[in-house]
């Protein structure tokens, strides 16, 4: 009983010591080689912080491309999905009204032609891009508010498009870099 009881707290003490200690110090010493040194990469424009690399800001005016809507409101201490189903009544009229909300917006689109990204949240909440689809879809009104040719705005979208790594996965569109663009065109 008592060489049980020995191996057992050896072993505890151990398991402390190398996840307790050890394990949170290998992290803290690979953030420190990281960009922004564990801080998160910042977005800077004009010599302003904009924002971070990897959490996504709420953008709904019609001067700037949409964000992917947010189920924690762009809250980055609370990210998370709404954890509601594909065939939750409340999460279809959620859709909906942001289907005809980004209708009313975009005039010269179709409803078939809203991208998913555009009307749902992320699993995280807090994604900050959207596809090439979602970007080009709002070129239209982005071009006819900020009375821009709608080529250059196309241009704007194309040199944004970022390829997957390996070409494994989607390309995606970075928000808030697009509209700090968006900004500079100006």
């Amino acid at each position: 009983m008592k060489t049980h009881l020995l191996i057992a707290v050896r072993l505890t003490c151990i398991t402390l010591l190398i996840f307790g200690v050890g394990y949170p110090m290998l992290i803290t010493l690979i953030s420190q080689v990281t960009p922004g040194k564990g801080d998160g990469e910042v977005v800077v424009a004009d010599n302003q912080v904009r924002g971070f690399e990897l959490i996504g800001q709420k953008f709904d005016t019609d001067r700037y491309f949409n964000s992917r809507p947010s189920a924690v409101d762009y809250n980055a201490a609370s990210t998370g999905g709404s954890n509601k189903g594909p065939a939750n009544p409340e999460y279809l009229e959620q859709v909906k009204a942001r289907i005809d909300t980004f209708l009313v917006h975009n005039p010269t689109i179709q409803k078939e032609q809203v991208p998913v990204d555009l009307v749902t949240a992320s699993g995280a909440g807090l994604d900050p891009h959207i596809s090439p689809e979602a970007a080009y879809v709002q070129v239209d009104r982005i071009s006819r508010v900020r009375k821009i040719n709608r080529q250059k705005v196309k241009a704007l979208v194309d040199q944004h498009v970022e390829q997957p790594l390996l070409r494994m996965g989607t390309p995606r569109v970075h928000v808030l870099r697009l509209n700090v663009a968006l900004d500079q065109l100006n």
